[in-house]
This record gives structure tokens, C-alpha cells and sequence, in this order.
């Protein structure tokens, strides 16, 4: 039984690398006077200066990317009334609401880059591209949940009646 443990014990430390030649190693910039990680290993880095142009594949995509990240928290609405919720977490807003409806699309690539709130930064998580992708689908979203009737076409009010 001993034989066995140190046997394991060699195996998972032989396993051991060096942290830092590792990507992800944090180095000590010694001008700062503090720990950083390493430059590659920073997700928002290769962000775009500007959003991609609004295609349908671009809201498709963020469509999909939102449904993965999103939804547990924001609801398939983005009404904030996702399945973590359900379960007791706290609600995050609405999407629909006036302060978020007036929000930039930026804001909610900055959201997703950096978190606000309760909601961590899904930097490590989601791809630049990818948060300009659902930041378009939010506003689709928007869009779809407040549309002035004024602008629906008589078949469209005639289908909500």
C-alpha cells in the first residue's frame, strides 16, 4: 500500500513543470512592483478597435454564442429570468430595461470582456469576435421585445390579436 502511494506521488510530481515556461505562468514585472500575467495569456488583448459590420450571420452567431453563455443567467428573452435564477441566484437585469436599451453596444461587448456586477468576465471564454456577435444579438433582442406597433405591418398586428 505504502509502495503504491509513493509510486503515485512520483507520477503526479513528475508531472510538474516549470511555471514559467508555462503560457499561463504569472511574471513579476519588477518597475510595476507586482505580479501580472503573462501578455499572451490576456483574452481581451486581440480585440477589435471597432465592431465587425452588422450581417445576419454576425446576429446568427452571437444567436448561438448567447444561448450557450448567456442564457443560464439572462434567460433565452435576455429578461433576466434564466435557470440560475430559478434555482435562487440573483436576477440580473433585464435587457429590455430603459438604462439598457440606451446602453452602447459596447457596453455590452465591455460587459462580457470584463464582467460588471455579479457577472464575472467571460474574457477567457468567449472570443472577441464572439462577444461583438452577441452584443448584436442582444440588441436584436431588444428589438424584438419593443417594437413600436406603429412600424408592424397589418399582417404582423393582425397576428398579435
Amino acid at each position: 500500500m505504502k509502495r503504491a502511494a509513493v509510486l503515485l506521488t512520483i507520477g503526479l510530481l513528475s508531472g510538474c513543470d516549470d511555471m514559467i515556461v508555462q503560457s499561463n505562468a504569472k511574471l513579476y514585472d519588477p518597475e510595476a512592483g507586482r505580479v501580472h500575467p503573462a501578455e499572451e495569456t490576456v483574452p481581451w488583448q486581440d480585440a477589435p478597435e471597432a465592431p465587425p459590420p452588422l450581417t445576419l450571420a454576425l446576429i446568427e452567431r452571437g444567436q448561438q454564442r448567447f444561448r450557450i453563455d448567456c442564457t443560464p443567467c439572462h434567460g433565452e428573452l435576455g429578461d433576466g429570468q434564466g435557470m440560475i435564477v430559478q434555482r435562487g441566484f440573483s436576477p440580473p437585469p433585464s435587457y429590455h430595461i430603459a438604462r439598457l436599451r440606451e446602453a452602447s453596444t459596447r457596453h455590452f461587448y465591455d460587459v462580457i470582456t470584463h464582467g460588471y456586477g455579479a457577472m464575472y468576465s467571460f474574457a477567457d471564454r468567449v472570443a472577441p469576435r464572439d462577444r461583438w456577435a452577441i452584443a448584436a444579438y442582444i440588441r436584436a433582442l431588444q428589438r424584438s421585445q419593443d417594437v413600436p406597433t406603429a412600424e408592424l405591418t397589418a399582417e404582423q398586428k393582425q397576428a398579435l390579436k
